[in-house]
């Protein structure tokens, strides 16, 4: 199972600080049946990273350029993010793709770019509520999952975590059913298994979880966790998401 919250663009260093201290220090040390991760904006990451370190919580990127260097201004490269200490970026979100105009074809370049850096890629995919609405969510959702995995072996796909979000469910309060997400993590399961037989992807939801549906959630057969965000910037939530996913595994 994984836990990995998403703060987005939020909190102050102190804020920062003292989410990951508090995180940290529940979570703990040593073997845990939950990989537990947060990824704070950029700017924190050394701050977050060190205030971790004694624990078994890990930090990741939102975000990555797939170029290792050169003059992409505003831009973290994967050898930047592996010197200060993290282990996985967020690539492919849906405010990447619908805010900042990013194509599945260069979320590919960002998966295979972290794959190669030995970071861990949480490839985002979804549907809006048009496209649901429009019985055209499965089909967008694994069109979007084939374009941005292009050029990923199957070798290479043993290191992918996937996290289904629902653009129509993310920051709007709206939660899709259990029975719902399990239908699309079903199919998403189903097609890594015909394309990628044998390999086995973590399949995270991103799509409001919160501790009052995080059990029910994390009982679906194909769901492996989630993708957290605003319940990620409350130290007590999280942590009580980490327990509701130990608690099913």
């Amino acid at each position: 199972m994984w836990v990995v919250g998403n703060w987005k663009m939020n909190t102050s260093l102190e804020d920062a600080v003292r989410l990951a201290s508090d995180v940290a220090r529940a979570v703990g040390a040593g073997d845990d049946p939950v990989s537990v991760g947060m990824c704070p904006p950029a700017i924190w990451l050394e701050a977050v990273s060190e205030r971790v370190r004694a624990s078994s919580v890990w930090v990741g990127a939102q975000n990555v350029h797939p170029g290792a260097s050169g003059a992409f201004t505003g831009e973290l490269a994967v050898p930047m993010l592996q010197d200060i200490g993290c282990t996985a970026v967020i690539v492919g979100h849906s405010e990447r793709r619908q805010l900042f105009g990013e194509t599945s074809a260069f979320v590919a370049q960002k998966v295979r770019a972290a794959l190669a850096g030995e970071l861990v890629p949480i490839l985002c995919v979804g549907e809006t509520l048009n496209e649901r609405e429009a019985g055209d969510a499965e089909r967008v959702v694994l069109d979007q999952l084939d374009a941005s995995l292009d050029g990923v072996s199957d070798v290479q796909s043993g290191q992918l975590v996937i996290a289904y979000e629902p653009v129509w469910a993310i920051g709007t309060g709206r939660t899709a059913t259990p029975e719902q997400a399990q239908a699309m993590h079903g199919a998403i399961r189903l097609h890594l298994t015909s394309r990628l037989p044998g390999v086995h992807v973590p399949l995270l939801y991103g799509g409001s979880v919160k501790p009052a549906n995080a059990a029910e959630l994390f009982r679906q057969p194909d769901i492996d966790g989630g993708l957290i965000g605003g319940a990620s910037l409350d130290a007590d939530s999280f942590v009580a998401l980490v327990e509701a996913a130990r608690a099913s595994v």
